[in-house]
């Protein structure tokens, strides 16, 4: 018989408590599922942007103009803001981008106050140049987008498209993006012979038009409940009100209308982008979620108002959802579970067969009991469910049952040599205590150097480790606090009843094996340490020339296929915007031909974009806008429904394709996820744009 004794400790307490276990379990149960059922859904785990934009548009300038008059002096001046990490900059034709990237933990706040008063101290900016934009940068997560096609004229969609913009932000979507409705502007055109004759200035007539359109206060009148507020409501809006505008008199007193001297008309302002769907005018709608709001709730939104709103839009419209990255997520996170729960009844089978079946049911249900811990500790600390997070729990799923089954097995064993009920559970607790805890600060040792990991990546990869150590702990409270009580009252209801015969049966073959194969095996890897060690070292060896010689690949984040491709064609300087749209025409013709190889039809969208650029893991917001630019987007079935990858499918779509003249890059890519950026970037730095220029043509060239 054993020497062990019940203590009045924690453990010794909830081991002969009725209830303690129980309730505890209870508690640790529904926090969990209270927690399920707040925490946010999202495809990556949210992280800040320690990164300040400065934006100026320049109109019409070219890239070499508004490095010298805008960039170099914004940089000049930006020199001195405190906490920099790194400063970047970009001039592209009619724009400059400054982006500032600060330390780690810097309050943005005080930063961005400090960015705008260095900014307002520039002088002699070009006039032409609009008021610089200065923001901090936000992530906003893509949930899908809609595409309003129309059998008219685009101009028909323009109040539908406002009005769904606000019926989505009404309903709860966070930000509405709108992409192929063109800015309209009043335009007035009048000949100088004209004004001369009249002797009026060009800003005569601009200064007659700001006067007399316009919405004026004029104060108040009256006292009391009497008191009235006076306005004067002369804003025009349309071609006909901006004509009636008068911009002098004649000697008879008759009024000079600005209609009879010039023609007026509303038209749609320059380097607009347009969509194009199937050879007619769409316009696309890009809704987005905040890092505080749900993926999923965005998305039963959304189609909550599809439901609603399709039976009365009008007659020759159409609604069309692509690049819904919420069934992405849903279907990721459903992957997850089911493995998860695979891995899970894998478990319970390998737990029935060396254990008893009551006291392997009691393992196995320590093991959503601390999923649910986890998750409680994960919601108050402010985590979410989403990829990362999500595998992590499936890693710990391996991990956890250990504790379980060690302390399980060790009161079971000494149950069935004869001991007490209560102090065989009892005393399987407190002899594996120090062996536990030890592998468990061990596996958390291992977990805790990845929470080092700096910037973006170490954001996204910090749920893995904190995940797991989360779940590790929920695992030694339930294993040592809740688990021993459970086997208590299980031992006290056995009876030390003989095994059935499936019981004897599975443990006379583990006990034939065990001694007749493995005990040998290891009494002889005992007796030659030398032959042990040997072989250990060999094999570690092995592993690692593997790894080294690159016959083992290493990838630090593999990016699964995705769904999005696309092909972008940016011109030279000049290029009139009709070479543009023949070009995005015959891009399309060879998508067609290309598609036409394959007996299945793997394409489900390819939406046109004339006068913008963009890369295919970059949203609508961050594209290149101008008329020389150009893009076609692809939206492809999943991969799982297709044998065609989508690099062979890049590869034979390019060559359908003949490249026109004056074209200055053109590029197909796919969506991918993990970090962002090109396998391979190449920077040159350290001298003026004309002598970096020079290697790049000479690399073009050959």
């Amino acid at each position: 018989m054993s020497s062990t004794t019940h203590r009045a400790d924690i453990i010794g307490i909830f081991a002969q408590h009725k209830v303690a276990a129980n309730l505890l379990m209870l508690m640790m149960l529904i926090g969990g599922f209270v927690s399920l059922s707040k925490l946010n859904t999202q495809f990556f785990p949210n992280f800040a942007l320690d990164v300040i934009t400065i934006n100026v548009v320049w109109r019409g300038a070219s890239a070499e103009d508004v490095e010298d008059s805008l960039t170099s002096r914004i940089e000049q001046e930006l020199r001195t803001i405190d906490y920099v990490d790194k400063m970047t900059s970009t001039s592209s034709y009619g724009s400059s981008l400054v982006t500032l990237e600060f330390d780690e933990g810097t309050e943005m706040g005080p930063a961005l106050d400090q960015v705008k008063d260095h900014v307002a101290r520039l002088r002699n900016l070009p006039k032409d140049a609009e008021t610089p934009e200065i923001s901090i940068a936000t992530h906003y997560d893509n949930v899908a987008r809609l595409l309003v096609t129309t059998d008219g004229h685009l101009d028909e969609l323009r109040g539908l498209v406002h009005q769904i913009e606000h019926e989505l932000l009404d309903a709860g979507i966070s930000r509405v993006t709108i992409t192929g409705l063109p800015d309209e502007e009043m335009a007035i055109k009048v000949s100088t012979s004209t004004l001369e004759s009249l002797g009026l200035s060009f800003g005569d007539v601009s200064q007659r038009v700001a006067d007399q359109s316009q919405d004026l206060p004029a104060g108040e009148i009256g006292n009391g409940e009497t008191t009235r507020q006076i306005r004067s409501l002369d804003q025009r809006r349309n071609a006909d009100a901006f004509g009636s505008i008068s911009l002098k008199s004649d000697y008879q007193g008759r009024r000079l209308l600005l209609d009879d001297v010039a023609d007026v008309e509303r038209r749609a302002m320059r380097d607009q982008v347009k969509v194009f769907y199937h050879g007619q005018p769409a316009v696309e709608i890009a809704l987005q979620r905040t890092e505080n709001a749900d993926a999923l709730e965005s998305a039963r939104i959304m189609e909550n108002w599809l439901e609603q709103a399709k039976p009365s839009l009008p007659k020759g419209v159409d609604i069309r959802v692509y690049d819904a990255s919420w069934s992405l997520i849903q279907e990721r996170i459903n992957l997850l579970l089911s493995n998860g729960l695979s891995g899970l009844l894998l478990v319970l089978a390998i737990l029935f067969l060396f254990l008893h079946g009551r006291v392997a049911f009691w393992v196995a249900v320590g093991i959503p009991v601390s999923f649910m811990a986890a998750l409680t500790v994960l919601y108050i600390l402010g985590g979410s469910i989403n990829m990362i997070s999500l595998f992590a729990l499936i890693m710990a799923l391996g991990i956890i049952v250990d504790d379980a089954i060690v302390v399980g097995e060790d009161a079971l064993s000494h149950y069935q040599s004869g001991e007490r009920s209560l102090l065989a559970a009892e005393g399987g607790a407190r002899r594996m205590l120090a062996p536990v805890i030890s592998s468990s600060l061990t596996t958390i040792a291992a977990f805790l150097p990845l929470m080092l990991i700096s910037g973006v990546i170490g954001n996204i990869l910090f749920d893995i480790p904190f995940v797991v150590i989360c779940v590790i702990i929920a695992s030694l409270v339930e294993s040592f606090l809740i688990l021993p009580g459970h086997l208590r009252h299980t031992f006290h209801t056995m009876h030390h009843l003989d095994p059935g015969r499936l019981r004897r049966w599975l443990d006379e073959k583990f006990e034939h094996f065990r001694e007749q194969f493995f005990r040998p095996l290891v009494t002889m890897a005992v007796k030659n340490s030398a032959v042990t060690i040997s072989l250990t070292l060999a094999l570690l060896i092995i592993s690692i020339s593997l790894l080294a010689s690159g016959r083992i690949l290493f990838n630090f984040f593999p990016s699964p296929e995705g769904t999005t491709i696309t092909a972008n064609a940016r011109f030279v300087a000049g290029t009139p915007k009709q070479d543009v749209e023949q070009f995005l025409q015959h891009i399309n013709l060879a998508l067609d031909e290309a598609e036409a190889d394959y007996e299945q039809r793997i394409v489900k969208m390819a939406v046109t974009r004339l006068g913008s650029a963009s890369s295919a893991n970059s949203n609508v917001s961050s594209s290149q806008a101008d008329e020389r630019f150009g893009s076609v987007q692809l939206e492809m079935i999943s991969p799982d429904q297709r044998d065609i990858r989508n690099k062979d499918f890049i590869n034979d779509w390019r060559e359908h394709i003949s490249l026109p003249p004056g074209i200055e890059t053109f590029t197909i890519s796919e969506a991918r996820g993990g970090p962002p950026g090109s396998d391979i970037d190449i920077r040159l730095t350290g001298a003026a744009a004309q002598q970096l220029k020079k290697p790049h043509m000479r690399w073009l060239n050959n």
